[in-house]
C-alpha cells in the first residue's frame, strides 16, 4: 500500500468515527440496491452509442432548415466541445468515487443536499420527458411507412417493449443495449459513407453534388425568422443559434454514464476508458454527420421533418431524405427501420437512466422510500414503473401532430439538460476545490480530467447563455406554449432547491467540509475483490485484449 493510500485510510477511519458521518451515504448493500451486472464492453458500447437517437438523426432535419449547412455543422461542433468537457468533469469524479446515486449524489456531497435535491429531481423531469419524446418519435418514424394504423397503437407497442426489457434486470438490458448501440455505430457509419459516397457522384444519377448545397439559395447560411426580425444578417445569427439549442438536445443523454457507474464492473478502469472515447465519438459521429448531411440535403427540402410543422409521414430523418433525394430505390425504407432501432435504443436507455436516478434520489431520503425498493435481479421496479406510465404522455399526439408535441419535447429537454450540464460543472468545480482544500492531489485519481478548471467554467457559462435564450424564437412572435416548454424548467429547479434548503435550512458545504471519503472504503474493496477474481482467471487471450481495445 503506497503512502497516499495509507493516508486515505487513516482519513477514512477518522471520518466515519466521527459525528458528522452520514451512512444515507454509502451504497446499500448489494442484495438491496442495483448490481454491479455491466461488462466493459457492454458500458464502452454504451457511452459511444447511447446518446445517438432522435438528436442527430431525427432533429437534425430541422436544425438544417433553420442554419442551413455551416450553421447546422458548426453548431454541432461547438456544442459537441462542450459537451465533451462536461464528460470529463464527470469522469474524474465518477472515477475517483463510482457509487450508486449518480451525480445528483456528487452535488449533495461537495455543493449541499438542496443543490443535489434539485439537480436529481430536475433529472428525473427531464427522462419523463425525454422518454415519452423517444416514443414520440418512434410513432413519427412508423408514420413515414403508413398512417392507417393508428399512432397510439405504435406507442402502447413500444412503451411495452422498454418496460419488459428493463424488468428482466441490468444484465438483459446491458446485452441488448450493447446490440442496439453496435447496430447504431456500425449504421452511422455506413450512413455517413453512403452520404460521402452519393456527394461524390455515386448514385444513379451520376451527379457530383459536391459543396453545391453550401451555396445560394440553400447556404451556406439560411434565414431563420426572416419576416419577424426584417434583417438578412440578424435573421442568419438566429438561424445558427436556434441550432445551439437543436444540438444541445441532440447531446443531451450523454451523462449517462454518470449513472451506470453504479452497475458498472470495475469502474475505476472501466469509466476513463469509456470517457476517453467521448472526444471520437462527437468527432466521428455529430461533427461528421451533420456535415455529411448538410453536403447532401438541401435545407429548403420539404422533405425534412421539421419540429412543429411537419405533417404527419415525413420523412423522420434527413438520412431517408438524402436516399429519395438521389433515387435509390428501397433503401430509404431499410434506412428508417435503422432510424426506429437509434429510437427504441434511445427510449430504452432513457427509462433504465429515468428509473436510476429516482432510484438515487430515494436511497439519499429525498424521493419516497418505496423507489429504493429492488427485486432480485437489481431493478428500482417501483421507479421504473412510475417511468413507464409518465411515458403515456406521448398520447398528446391525439390532439397535436408528432411534429408539434416533438417540438414542445424538445425545448423541455434541452432546458432540463442544460441546467443538468450547469449543475454537473459546478459540482466539479466544487469537488476540485474541497480536494485542494483536503490536501488531495489530483494527479493521485483514477482519473484526470484536462484542461481544468477552466472547461468546467467555460462549460457552466456558456450553457447557461444557451440556456437564457433558448426560447428566443417563442417572442417572435409571442407564443405561449413555445415559452412555457422553455422556460418552466428554471422556476421549477429554484423552487425544488429553495424549497428544500428553507425547510432543512441546508448550509453550501465548505471546500474543507465537503465528503470526500464516505462510501470509498466499500468501493475499495469492491475493485480489490473484482481483480482478485479477474487475475484467478488466468491472463487473456489476443483475441480477448483486442476486443478489450475495441
Amino acid at each position: 500500500m503506497d503512502a497516499h493510500s495509507h493516508d486515505t485510510e487513516k482519513k477514512i477511519d477518522s471520518f466515519e468515527a466521527s459525528k458528522d458521518f452520514d451512512p444515507a451515504l454509502v451504497d446499500p448493500a448489494e442484495e438491496l440496491s442495483l448490481h454491479r451486472g455491466l461488462k466493459a464492453r457492454q458500458i464502452s458500447m454504451i457511452t459511444l452509442g447511447g446518446s445517438l437517437g432522435t438528436g442527430l438523426i431525427i432533429g437534425s432535419g430541422t436544425a438544417l432548415v433553420r442554419g442551413g449547412p455551416l450553421g447546422l455543422w458548426f453548431g454541432y461542433s461547438f456544442m459537441g466541445l462542450i459537451c465533451y468537457f462536461v464528460m470529463i468533469s464527470l469522469g474524474e469524479m465518477g472515477a475517483y468515487l463510482p457509487h450508486k446515486k449518480g451525480f445528483a449524489g456528487y452535488a449533495t456531497r461537495y455543493v449541499d443536499p438542496a443543490f443535489g435535491f434539485a439537480l436529481g429531481w430536475n433529472y428525473v423531469f427531464k427522462y419523463f420527458i425525454q422518454t415519452t419524446n423517444n416514443v414520440n418519435a418512434a410513432g413519427a418514424v412508423v408514420q413515414y411507412w403508413t398512417l392507417s394504423v393508428p399512432i397510439e397503437v405504435w406507442m402502447v407497442i413500444y412503451i411495452a417493449l422498454i418496460f419488459l426489457i428493463n424488468l428482466l434486470g441490468i444484465r438483459v438490458f446491458g446485452e441488448v443495449e450493447f446490440w442496439f448501440c453496435s447496430i447504431k455505430v456500425v449504421a452511422l457509419v455506413g450512413l455517413i459513407l453512403m452520404g460521402l459516397i452519393i456527394d461524390l457522384g455515386g448514385n444513379p444519377q451520376h451527379d457530383r453534388i459536391g459543396f453545391r448545397y453550401w451555396r445560394a439559395p440553400y447556404g451556406p447560411l439560411r434565414e431563420y425568422l426572416l419576416a419577424e426580425v426584417h434583417d438578412s444578417r440578424v435573421a442568419q445569427f438566429l438561424g445558427f443559434w436556434s441550432n445551439l439549442t437543436t444540438a444541445l438536445f441532440s447531446y443531451i443523454g450523454t451523462e449517462l454514464i454518470g449513472v451506470t457507474v453504479g452497475e458498472t464492473e470495475n469502474p475505476r478502469r472501466n469509466v476513463p476508458r469509456a470517457i476517453r472515447r467521448v472526444f471520437f465519438r462527437i468527432l466521428v459521429f455529430y461533427v461528421g454527420g451533420t456535415f455529411v448531411i448538410g453536403l447532401t440535403v438541401p435545407s429548403n427540402s420539404t422533405a425534412l421533418f421539421v419540429a412543429s410543422t411537419s405533417p404527419a409521414g415525413a420523412a423522420a430523418s434527413p438520412f431517408v431524405v438524402v436516399t429519395t433525394i438521389a433515387g435509390i430505390k428501397v433503401l430509404n425504407h431499410i434506412i428508417n427501420a435503422v432510424v426506429l432501432i437509434f429510437v427504441l435504443s434511445a427510449s430504452n436507455s432513457d427509462l433504465y437512466i429515468g428509473s436510476r436516478t429516482l432510484y438515487g434520489l430515494a436511497v439519499e431520503r429525498k424521493a419516497p422510500r418505496i423507489f429504493a425498493k429492488v427485486n432480485r435481479a437489481g431493478v428500482p421496479w417501483p421507479s421504473l414503473i412510475l417511468n413507464t406510465l409518465v411515458c403515456f404522455l406521448t398520447f398528446l399526439n391525439a390532439t397535436s401532430s408528432s411534429s408539434v408535441a416533438f417540438g414542445w419535447f424538445a425545448s423541455l429537454i434541452a432546458s432540463f439538460g442544460a441546467i443538468t450540464w450547469m449543475c454537473i460543472s459546478y459540482t466539479h468545480i466544487a469537488f476540485m476545490r474541497a480536494l485542494k482544500a483536503q490536501g488531495i492531489d489530483r494527479n493521485t485519481l483514477p482519473y484526470m480530467a484536462p484542461f481544468q478548471p477552466y472547461a468546467s467554467w467555460f462549460a457552466l457559462i456558456f450553457t447557461g447563455i444557451v440556456l437564457f435564450f433558448n426560447g428566443f424564437s417563442a417572442f417572435l412572435p409571442f407564443v405561449s406554449s413555445s415559452f412555457i416548454t422553455s422556460y418552466i424548467p428554471i422556476p421549477i429547479f429554484f423552487s425544488l432547491w429553495g424549497g428544500y434548503k428553507i425547510y432543512y435550512r441546508t448550509l453550501t458545504i465548505p471546500a474543507s467540509e465537503a465528503d470526500l471519503i464516505t462510501g470509498k472504503r466499500e468501493i475499495d474493496e469492491e475493485e480489490a475483490r473484482f481483480l482478485a477474481r479477474e487475475k484467478l482467471k488466468g491472463p487473456r487471450s489476443g483475441i480477448q485484449r483486442i476486443w478489450d481495445a475495441l
